[in-house]
């Protein structure tokens, strides 16, 4: 199957990552937040070069292992099983977090709670409920070279993630680059919320239809099958 084209049984969430797959550039690093974004590194084509870090001391992480092929003792920082690419190092806690810190990730992938049209991200915490902390998300959010955002439009409720303001709790300001959801594709600009792309079979009345933040276009608008 090419990168471009959706197969009958792909669900929303492979297709957001396949979309986010096609940002990924030779020779990044990059880290992968939890949930949606640890789907991407199953979509790098293999002639890219890329090393996924992981904030419990891995770099060089690789696809999701078969089933069956999970090794109980290697997982990225939310948990779940990886496999490891050629080259592939690991070390402390502190050292995977002075590595974000430093500002050397090209890119990270984050899932969040909410983002508003001028790239504020709240993803960490909803007051009243238990969480087991923010994790790396509010250094990652501010370090990487480029951050992208993975999510679905809207939430359990049916209510817009793309907002003008965040109501919950920032993990940081202005950070995020590109939002990807299961209906578009938006950049954040220094004068706005710019929609690229709608995802088939969505058209851009549903998107717009869909999204409390206000949403600008210059030019035309892709297609993502």
């Amino acid at each position: 199957m090419g990168m471009g084209e959706v197969k009958e049984t792909e669900s929303y969430r492979e297709r957001i990552a396949r979309r986010a797959a096609l940002e990924i550039e030779d020779g990044m690093i990059i880290n992968l937040g939890i949930g949606i974004p640890t789907l991407v590194a199953d979509f790098i084509p293999a002639d890219k070069r890329v090393m996924f870090h992981a904030e419990n001391g891995i770099l060089g992480t690789g696809p999701s292992p078969a089933k069956g092929e999970e090794n109980a003792m290697l997982c990225n920082a939310g948990g779940f099983p990886v496999t490891l690419a050629t080259g592939a190092s690991f070390f402390d806690s502190a050292t995977a977090f002075a590595i974000i810190r430093r500002g050397l990730l090209d890119m990270t992938i984050l899932g969040v709670l909410e983002v508003s049209q001028n790239g504020d991200i709240a993803n960490w915490i909803v007051p009243g409920k238990r969480v087991p902390g923010m994790g790396g998300a509010m250094e990652l959010a501010q370090k990487a070279k480029k951050v992208m955002v993975v999510t679905t439009h809207l939430d359990k409720n049916g209510r817009s993630k793309i907002v003008r303001e965040c109501s919950l709790p920032l993990t940081a300001i202005k950070a995020a680059d590109l939002i990807i959801t299961d209906m578009a594709v938006m950049e954040v600009m220094p004068d706005g919320l710019y929609l690229r792309e709608v995802m088939y079979p969505y058209s851009v009345a549903d998107v717009i239809g869909a999204t409390e933040a206000e949403l600008k276009m210059d030019g035309e608008v892709g297609v993502f099958r």
